[in-house]
């Protein structure tokens, strides 16, 4: 997916500067570009962006109130022939500052920032999200079903019963098929009607194994190896 960017600038010559250097970055789509701030406001509200090229001196609103104004700031580069805001602005948590006339190297410079910025974001939003998936409840319902708050999921002919924590879901779906969606380092069918989560289990007793207070019996053809795979954990 391309990152999408604006230009804010009121002098027509800077805002070409920047679409001539953005054109050698096949990552980066402009959506829009902007001769006022105000337009640009109006526009945010109903579409989002993941970087903004913003000139400061410009009519009726400039860059920097700009930035104070926005309820939800994407990243931002300033582009200005000033030099003398660049304090204020990075104390309003800019990206980069570049100075006109600007020169394709240091723009290139920025744009990595931006990405290597945009890169962290990404790690840290996959470290502390939860893995999910939805599934179908009814014709037009998707519900989302967090994969550590599964307990057991159990064969009913050809629709499954999805019990997790504070719920309990039916489906259309095989088991077989179901199963194969789950990570295996997290899950195990341990029957020909049972997967469950290798976490969840409570005790081991025999060839059975209890979850929540429920137990659940090991199938003759999977005994072995649910045994190494659990035991071995």
């Amino acid at each position: 997916m391309k990152t999408k960017c604006l230009i804010i600038d009121d002098e027509p010559l800077a805002i070409n500067v920047i679409k001539n250097h953005l054109k050698e970055f096949n990552d980066i789509e402009l959506v829009s570009t902007f001769t006022n701030a105000i337009d640009a406001l109006t526009f945010l509200k109903d579409n989002t962006v993941d970087l903004i090229f913003l000139d400061i001196n410009m009519p009726l609103l400039d860059g920097l109130n700009f930035i104070k104004s926005l309820e939800k700031k994407p990243l931002i580069i300033i582009t200005t022939a000033h030099i003398e805001y660049a304090v204020e602005s990075f104390e309003l948590d800019v990206l980069d500052y570049l100075v006109k006339p600007i020169p394709f190297p240091r723009f290139v410079k920025a744009v990595n920032k931006f990405f290597k910025n945009l890169n962290t974001q990404q790690v840290n939003k996959s470290q502390t999200e939860k893995p999910y998936f939805f599934i179908k409840i009814d014709k037009k319902k998707m519900k989302k079903i967090y994969l550590d708050e599964i307990l057991v999921i159990e064969s009913l002919k050809d629709y499954l019963k999805i019990t997790t924590e504070s719920n309990r879901f039916i489906i259309h779906q095989t088991l077989s098929s179901f199963t194969e969606q789950l990570p295996e380092d997290n899950f195990i069918r341990i029957h020909r009607s049972y997967t469950i989560a290798i976490d969840k289990i409570d005790t081991i007793e025999g060839n059975s194994v209890e979850i929540a207070g429920v137990r659940y019996p090991f199938g003759r053809t999977y005994i072995e190896e649910v045994k190494n795979k659990i035991l071995n954990l």
